[in-house]
Parts: C-alpha cells; sequence; structure tokens
C-alpha cells in the first residue's frame, strides 16, 4: 500500500518519523537531516519533508515551504531546497520507474492542495539516488570534489604541484592542525570567518550569527567538524565541515590576512582529506566558486584538477497563470522588467 504524507518541524512526531527514516539512508546526507533544515527556519519559511513509501521503494523529499507575500492571491506558497544541495531521492527501491510516477503524482496532488505556485531545487552532486526531475533542470556553475578512495601517496601527488609546494610551506612555517569535535574552539573559528566574510565583501546571506553556529553544536552531533590550523597557538585558518555518511562537505571558515603567507588553508585541506579517507568517506566536496572560474574556483580545483562536477539546478512552474500574475506585480512594483534567468522571478 502506497503511503504518502508531508512532515513538518512543527510536529515532534513528524520530526522523529523524518529522522527514523533519514536514519535508514545509507548516504545519510547532512543537507537532509531534519535539524540541518530547522537552521534555516523562519516566519515565511517552514522546513517540511514529502515522504512516500510503497512496495516499489522509499522516498524522502526535504524543502522549505515558503509564503509569497501578495495581497491578490492570499495563502500562496513555494518551494525551495535546503542551502547546500537537496532534491527527491529514493532512499530504497525495487522499481526506480514506478516510485518516480507514484512520487511525483502524490506531490503534485499536494502541492496543489498547499497553493503550491513554484519549485526551485539545487540537486546534490551524487545523483545515483535521485528522482527524475519533472521540471526544466539546468548546469549551473561547477563544483570542486575530491574523490577519497585511493592510497595516501596517490592523494597526495594528485594535488596540482603548488598545493603540495604550500603544504610543505605550511609546515616548515610551524603551522600545526587541530581537530574539534564539538566547537570548543568556536570564538577563534567565529573572528576569522567574520573577517573574511567582510574581506570578500559576502553576500548576506553567507553571513550567520553566532547562535546558529551554537545550534549545530547541539543539534548535529556527528554531522559536524572544525578544523583549525594554528601558529604559535593561534588559530590562523579554521573551517567548518559537514559530515554525512559517505562524504563531507567544506562549509564556511576562512584564514586571516596576515597569515597569507604560511599557507596554513592548504594545510588545514590537505589534514582534513586524509582525516575523512581514514574515516572511509568516499568523497570532499569543496563547493564552487562566487563567479564561473573565479580565483575561488581555481583554488579549490587545485586540490582536484579532475574534480569538476555540474551543479544542477532545478525549476518548476506549478500554476502558470498565478505565476505570471506575480511576476507582473513584481515588475510594477519595480517599475521594470525582473532581472533575467532569476528564478522564481517573482522574488527577484
Amino acid at each position: 500500500m502506497t503511503q504518502f504524507s508531508v512532515l513538518m518541524t512543527d510536529s515532534p512526531q513528524d520530526v522523529e518519523q523524518w529522522r527514523e527514516i533519514w536514519e535508514r539512508w545509507p548516504a545519510r546526507e547532512v543537507f537532509a537531516h531534519p535539524n540541518y533544515l530547522r537552521l534555516f527556519e523562519s516566519e515565511n519559511e517552514k522546513a517540511a519533508c514529502a515522504l512516500l513509501t510503497s512496495a516499489n521503494g522509499t522516498v524522502i523529499y526535504p524543502f522549505f515551504l515558503r509564503k509569497v507575500d501578495t495581497g491578490r492571491y492570499p495563502n500562496i506558497r513555494d518551494l525551495s531546497s535546503p542551502y547546500g544541495y537537496g532534491g527527491a531521492v529514493a532512499i530504497d527501491g525495487t522499481n526506480k520507474t514506478a516510485l518516480e510516477e507514484e512520487f511525483w503524482t502524490n506531490f503534485d496532488e499536494w502541492c496543489a492542495q498547499s497553493h503550491v505556485v513554484s519549485e526551485f531545487v539545487r540537486f546534490t552532486l551524487f545523483p545515483e539516488s535521485l528522482l527524475r526531475f519533472p521540471g526544466e533542470v539546468e548546469d549551473g556553475r561547477e563544483n570542486v570534489v575530491r574523490a577519497l578512495e585511493m592510497r595516501p601517496e596517490d592523494l597526495w601527488m594528485d594535488f596540482d604541484h603548488k598545493v603540495r609546494k604550500n603544504v610543505k610551506k605550511a609546515q616548515r612555517s610551524g603551522v600545526t592542525i587541530d581537530i574539534d569535535y564539538d566547537g570548543s574552539h568556536f570564538e577563534g573559528f567565529y573572528q576569522i570567518y567574520l573577517e573574511t566574510m567582510d574581506r570578500r565583501s559576502a553576500s548576506s546571506r553567507y553571513y550567520f550569527e553566532e547562535k546558529f553556529f551554537r545550534e549545530i553544536h547541539r543539534s548535529l552531533i556527528g554531522q559536524f567538524v572544525y578544523f583549525h590550523a594554528r601558529h604559535e597557538g593561534k588559530i590562523i585558518s579554521t573551517e567548518l565541515i559537514l559530515v554525512s555518511e559517505q562524504s563531507v562537505y567544506s562549509f564556511l571558515g576562512g584564514t586571516s590576512e596576515v597569515a597569507f603567507d604560511k599557507r596554513p588553508n592548504d594545510l588545514l585541506k590537505y589534514e582534513a582529506m586524509v582525516w575523512a579517507a581514514k574515516q572511509g568517506k568516499k568523497n570532499f566536496v569543496l563547493g564552487g566558486g562566487y563567479a564561473p572560474g573565479d580565483g575561488i574556483f581555481k583554488y579549490k580545483r587545485a586540490f582536484a584538477p579532475d574534480g569538476c562536477v555540474p551543479f544542477r539546478i532545478g525549476r518548476r512552474i506549478m500554476n502558470q497563470p498565478v505565476y505570471d500574475a506575480l511576476v507582473r506585480e513584481k515588475s510594477s512594483e519595480n517599475s521594470g522588467d525582473v532581472p533575467k534567468g532569476y528564478f522564481p522571478a517573482y522574488r527577484a
């Protein structure tokens, strides 16, 4: 018998069921954990997870259900995947084609009943278990993934020469690496993180308050680890890494500007990769840059010259007349056209 439901974080029973299903998933991706999504909730964005179980398998699809601010169409909502990576995935199954049909039929019925006008997805970089998406899919900026399933000496030689050179320079300079499993040295991380965001003139969406990280420490035990590079006892480079069952993700961090010449971040990333490989992880995800081929992307690619993978996004309009009306309303507010390519356009 097919069972479909949408679980919400304001229900303890729903959260417990969500967590139980997540723990059955071999990949146990951190971006699908209910406590991860809770980090980003607000009054107008609520975390949810569509769940389907049937004879054909099990599907989970975490997302944010967002209110659309409009007076003309009350109760309109749209969907967006979590910060990071997402999509509907089969955590087990015997017939993926039948499972896809079952899931999307039930999900679309729920969307219609819930007045959902559009859907935006940032897909996982590991698509093996992804369900076919019934909307438009396109390649975004490439991301860098460091494969870890190799001998340590082969991993070392697979870096660009400049990475190996910088790691050795950091070691000669007396840089050491600490592993912090519970955020005990968070203050040192947070100071450098804020300095780095300021220096890069980062978008406001990359700035997180201290309470955001404290909640990670409290509710995602085992799903995160900090790496700190120190010189003469002081943290000079630092990184928060998110941990899934098969992959780890470079999440947030930075380096003190006065320590650039010691190349601490190269050593930090190298030691983090060695650690992840010893934990049995298959991949170290470094992510992408702010713009295609920028300096940040090139720096990350040096750790995995052959590790560039497409980062795909999905777009879907469920109610075209309402969507078009919302875009016209937005265009009228802006006294002109909305930015080309932005989706959903009424949120530009």
